[in-house]
């Protein structure tokens, strides 16, 4: 229960990717830390694959200060979740804190419009190599990268690499 009193934030949108979403909610809470899905308008979403969840919260009522990490799932929520001010001030801040932030697939789309990836080393699904190279970023094929606070990985198999460095991120955030 390394997470115990950590409160995290896993972003939602329409057409989240599954495991993207599902495995680190699970995982975390696994590990104590108290999960807030938070979405970005509707109540309730469905994966690309059909997996439903009715969010907990949504993005424009929560407070960065409030919590200890952001998740960004991919799939194609993050071209819609990009579109919303409140959730980039959202990753801005926890970013900003030097909390970590946690991007895989299609989720440094939320990172780049965010404006925390200049400088950074980082990774995302192929599709989106070059909007990381244009943003400024180091872009690196591996499965998973650990940038001081900022953590990124490729696609839905390298979940189990992703978990156990984010896992390890949030609970170093204290030590």
């Amino acid at each position: 229960m390394r997470l115990r009193g950590k409160k995290i934030v896993i972003l939602c949108g329409p057409d989240y990717e599954d495991m993207e979403l599902h495995y680190p909610r699970y995982r975390l809470m696994e590990e104590g830390a108290e999960v807030v899905v938070a979405g970005i308008g509707p109540t309730d979403y469905k994966g690309k694959k059909g997996y439903p969840i009715i969010v907990d919260a949504q993005i424009a009522d929560l407070n960065a200060n409030d919590f200890d990490a952001v998740v960004v799932p991919g799939g194609y929520a993050p071209d819609h979740m990009r579109r919303s001010e409140d959730l980039l001030r959202f990753v801005r801040e926890i970013f900003d804190q030097g909390k970590a932030v946690a991007a895989i697939c299609h989720a440094p789309w939320v990172t780049i419009s965010a404006g925390v990836m200049k400088g950074r080393r980082a990774t995302c699904v192929p599709a989106i190599k070059d909007d990381v190279i244009n943003a400024g970023a180091d872009y690196v094929d591996q499965p998973v990268v650990v940038d001081g606070n900022l953590i990124t990985s490729r696609r839905p198999d390298d979940l189990p690499l992703f978990l156990p460095a984010l896992i390890d991120l949030i609970a170093s955030q204290d030590a």
